[in-house]
């Protein structure tokens, strides 16, 4: 953490005494600094704490962005021009796990995102998958697979427990580039990935789940092995 980080956001009381560190702590900066949108969500509502309410402004030191509290979820300050990519949040992946889950991806801020995995590793050659929230069933989708000798076959997802191949990894690289519609409206999720190359097959995706739920959140991981490093970074399209 930068010097200016915070791990909460006090609320003082009536003839309390102040200490240097929380003067100067409250000087150095007008807008609270986080380490990142985790430590950001534990500093407010606890004891001592102020109350999350709207109007509210947050720094995050992992992403380099300026953040507001709408009144039910955060939202970045970032351009509003058509078309813009806004990077929303910047997860990185940890040692030897088996799936990465990435909280407050999505809002009711951007209609549309962008999903990016890279510059990890994996302990075995996999395609990568991903999990809406908490959902579990109704993934539908299919791949359609060219190897390098020109040879045209297909993979599908057919009331799956994820999408089944938005990515790979390998021993020796790590990537995927999901571009998702609606994730966060009350109508289907629809998902395109690809083009991706695993092992000698290049491959592209598209899927949809079958239901209206409004997901903030999603799940990485790989059909076999761990992952290990590099970072999931969600962008958000700006609807104007």
């Amino acid at each position: 953490m930068g010097a200016n980080a915070q791990t909460t956001v006090p609320t003082f009381v009536t003839s309390q005494v102040l200490t240097a560190d929380q003067m100067n702590q409250s000087a150095r900066t007008g807008v609270p600094v986080f380490a990142d949108s985790t430590a950001r969500d534990a500093a407010f509502g606890g004891t001592g704490e102020k109350t999350l309410a709207e109007g509210q402004l947050a720094y995050l030191e992992d992403t380099n962005v300026v953040q507001y509290y709408d009144g039910s979820s955060w939202a970045t300050v970032g351009p509003a021009s058509a078309g813009a990519l806004v990077l929303i949040s910047a997860t990185t992946i940890g040692s030897a796990v088996s799936s990465v889950t990435v909280s407050n991806a999505f809002s009711a801020t951007y209609d549309n995102y962008f999903i990016t995995v890279g510059g990890g590793v994996s302990s075995a050659l996999s395609v990568l998958r991903l999990q809406l929230g908490a959902t579990t069933t109704g993934y539908y989708g299919g791949a359609v697979n060219v190897n390098f000798s020109g040879t045209l076959t297909g993979s599908g997802d057919n009331n799956a427990s994820q999408f089944s191949y938005i990515g790979w990894a390998n021993t020796d690289a790590m990537a995927a580039h999901i571009f998702v519609n609606s994730p966060n409206i009350a109508i289907k999720t629809s998902v395109w990935a690809g083009p991706y190359v695993a092992g000698s097959t290049a491959s592209t995706y598209q899927g949809m789940v079958a239901n209206s739920t409004q997901y903030t959140a999603f799940t990485i991981s790989p059909n076999t092995g761990t992952l290990t490093g590099g970072t999931i970074r969600v962008y958000g399209f700006a609807n104007s």
